[in-house]
């Protein structure tokens, strides 16, 4: 029997983390560790409840790729730091929580948690990719509706949703996005194209909400099939609602490729079993988890991830 391999959303996870506990949590040296702490306490809670056999922390080496900015220019523009013209995109993020990325670094790796991201491309991407070509089943872990797209009940893909907070954990199957959103989880990638997306800088078709985009794939059963529909008068579309798809044709032409998560990345197999550390290596976990303050949290994703403390 395959193991469950789970998949890590990881800078969505510590951003909750980082917002969900005081930042007067410090190393001793004062360094914040709240999103450190924070982020532990999940992966313990995640590890206890779903019993994943591998675990795998996926990161955006890229949260703005060039080529979906290419495509479509709003993507993420109101979450970049201003900066000089022409210099690289640097995402808006709190002082206190940029100190804590390396140290979260540090530490997954001391815990022996698998860290994986792909040059060019987001951790989307990397969790899209692995979790199409696992030979077993697969939680998502991510508070980022863009990734339902990936379930799929045959192959045992399901997100486990932290949105609502941890004490409210949804677990997504194809039944539970059909009940919430009227579409199955194949069509969702097209439903948030068509619906739009303020938090990724995705506008969408003007006047086009949920309802209606549901409706439409309900119809046609696809964005190609919709925009083919539109182009010709009489084919099902009311006037209204097909001059808004023409209107659009432009954004909807590249939105498919933005939307969609890559599934066919060529990434290192890493090492994700979760099993006990060598007690070297758990020596040092322990001594860095000192150094940093970060207490009961590290003890409990020790613990979880099979070590006697």
């Amino acid at each position: 029997m395959n193991g469950r391999l789970m998949l890590l959303d990881t800078a969505s996870l510590y951003f909750r983390a980082f917002h969900g506990l005081p930042d007067t949590l410090r190393a001793p040296d004062g360094t914040p560790v709240n999103a450190v702490r924070g982020l532990l306490d999940f992966i313990a809670r995640l590890v206890t409840d779903f019993e994943p056999t591998e675990l795998v922390a996926c990161w955006d080496d890229d949260w703005r790729p060039q080529w979906r900015v290419d495509l479509i220019p709003s993507y993420k523009q109101h979450r970049v730091a201003a900066l000089l013209q022409g210099a690289p995109d640097v995402e808006e993020v709190p002082d206190l929580l940029v100190a804590q990325i390396p140290l979260i670094r540090q530490v997954l790796d001391a815990f022996g948690i698998a860290i994986v991201g792909a040059h060019d491309h987001e951790a989307d991407d990397v969790i899209g990719s692995l979790a199409t070509q696992a030979s077993g089943p697969v939680d998502v872990v991510t508070g980022d509706r863009d990734l339902f797209q990936l379930v799929d009940d045959a192959s045992d893909v399901r997100v486990i949703y932290t949105a609502r907070g941890m004490s409210k954990l949804e677990v997504l199957t194809e039944e539970v996005i059909l009940t919430k959103y009227g579409v199955s989880a194949h069509q969702y990638a097209d439903f948030a194209a068509l619906r739009g997306d303020t938090s990724d800088g995705l506008p969408g078709v003007a006047g086009v909400g949920e309802k209606t985009a549901a409706g439409l794939l309900g119809t046609f059963g696809d964005l190609d099939a919709i925009v083919a529909a539109a182009a010709e008068r009489g084919a099902g579309l009311s006037e209204s609602v097909r001059a808004k798809i023409l209107a659009a044709s432009d954004y909807l032409r590249v939105a498919p490729t933005v939307v969609g998560v890559v599934r066919t990345l060529d990434l290192a197999t890493p090492d994700a079993r979760i099993r006990p550390l060598p007690e070297e290596s758990l020596a040092a976990a322990r001594r860095l988890s000192a150094d940093l303050g970060l207490g009961g949290a590290a003890d409990r994703a020790l613990r979880a991830l099979g070590n006697d403390i």
